[in-house]
C-alpha cells in the first residue's frame, strides 16, 4: 500500500498523535513499574499521554513516509527528526522550568546531557519498527473510522488533554517557585552557618571542630545540618562570653528560615509531589534542594504504603 502521508487530515493526524501518547505512556510506564516493581505514572502529564512520545512518532512519521521504499532513508531521518525534537523540547522545559525531565549526562557520546549518541540511533530503530510494522494497522483503523466519530474523539480528548496540560504546567511552575525559594533559604542558612563556624571555633579554643566539619558527618537536608551545629554550640554556651547573645540570635533566625523551608514544601501539591515520585528529574540551577524535596516525596510514598494495611 502506497502512504501518502500529506492525504491525512488535521483530525486524522491528531489522533494518531493521541494514540502514540497513551501507547509511549503504556511503554515507558510498565517498564518503569516493572523495574522499580511499584506502579509508576511516568510523564509530565496526569493522565495517561506521553506527549514526547506523540510527538515524535508524528514527526517520525512526516519525514519517513515519504521515502519509505528506502529503509535506510528511513533510518536517519528518524535519528535526525527525532533527536532534534528531544533537544529543543529538553532545552526549552529546562529553561522553563529549570529541572530536567531527562538526563543524559551519564551516559558517553551526550551533548549537554540532553541527547546521547545511544537514544538517536534506538530513535532511528523505532522509526523503522513504527514505518514498517506498527502504523499501518494504527491507519488503517484510524482511516477506516467514519470522519465525524474521529472528529468527536479527537475534540474529546484534545479538551482532556488541555487540561491536564495546564494543570501540570501550573504544577511545573509551582514546583520551579518552591525549588527556588528552598534554594534562597539554603543560602541564608550557608550563611548562618559560616559564623556558627567562627563561635564554635571560639569556644572550642584548640579543640576546634568547625561548624563545617561537623555538618559534613550529619546527612540530610541543610536545616537538619545546621540545627546539630546549632546543638553544638549550645553545649559550649558558658564559653560563649560575649558571643552568647549572637549564638541566641542564630537560633532565632534558624527558626524563622525552617519555618520558610516547611512553608515551601508544604506549598507542593499532588500533581508536584508525582512529578518528583515517577520521574527522573534533575536540576542543574536547585540540585540540593531538589534532592531534599525528592527524597520528602519519596518519604511521603513509603509511609502510605506502610499505612495502607492498617486501614
Amino acid at each position: 500500500m502506497q502512504h501518502a502521508v500529506f492525504n491525512y487530515g488535521a483530525a486524522q493526524w491528531l489522533l494518531f498523535f493521541y494514540t502514540y501518547c497513551f501507547f509511549g505512556w503504556i511503554f515507558e510506564s510498565t517498564y518503569v513499574s516493572l523495574k522499580e516493581k511499584h506502579p509508576v505514572n511516568r510523564g509530565f502529564l496526569h493522565g495517561p499521554f506521553l506527549p514526547l512520545y506523540g510527538s515524535g512518532a508524528v514527526l517520525m512519521l512526516f519525514v519517513s513516509i515519504p521515502v519509505e521504499k528506502n529503509p535506510v532513508l528511513v533510518y536517519f531521518a528518524g535519528c535526525i527528526a527525532a533527536t532534534a525534537l528531544e533537544y529543543v523540547t529538553g532545552v526549552c522545559m529546562e529553561a522553563l522550568f529549570k529541572v530536567r525531565y531527562w538526563d543524559y549526562s551519564d551516559k558517553k557520546f551526550n551533548y549537554k546531557g540532553q541527547i546521547c549518541l545511544g537514544s538517536t540511533l534506538a530513535w532511528g530503530c523505532l522509526t523503522v519498527l513504527l514505518v514498517y510494522v506498527i502504523h499501518r494497522p494504527i491507519e488503517q483503523f484510524v482511516l477506516g473510522l467514519p470522519y465525524r466519530l474521529t472528529l468527536m474523539v479527537t475534540y474529546a480528548v484534545t479538551i482532556v488533554m488541555a487540561i491536564d496540560m495546564a494543570l501540570s504546567f501550573k504544577a511545573a511552575l509551582e514546583l520551579r517557585d518552591v525549588l527556588a525559594s528552598m534554594t534562597a533559604v539554603r543560602q541564608k542558612l550557608e550563611t548562618l552557618q559560616h559564623r556558627a563556624d567562627a563561635i564554635l571555633a571560639f569556644a572550642q579554643g584548640d579543640k576546634i571542630q568547625t561548624a563545617s566539619e561537623l555538618g559534613s558527618k550529619v546527612k540530610g537536608a541543610a536545616v537538619e545540618r545546621l540545627e546539630s551545629v546549632l546543638g553544638k554550640l549550645e553545649q559550649y554556651k558558658e564559653k560563649l562570653g560575649g558571643y552568647r547573645e549572637e549564638s541566641e540570635g542564630l537560633r532565632l533566625r534558624f527558626e524563622v528560615l525552617k519555618d520558610r523551608s516547611r512553608q515551601a514544601m508544604d506549598r507542593l501539591g499532588y500533581r508536584n509531589l508525582s512529578i518528583l515520585r515517577n520521574n527522573p528529574v534533575t536540576s542543574r540551577h536547585f540540585r540540593e534542594a531538589l534532592g531534599e524535596l525528592k527524597e520528602a516525596a519519596l518519604k511521603g510514598r513509603k509511609d502510605q504504603a506502610e499505612e495502607q494495611p492498617e486501614k
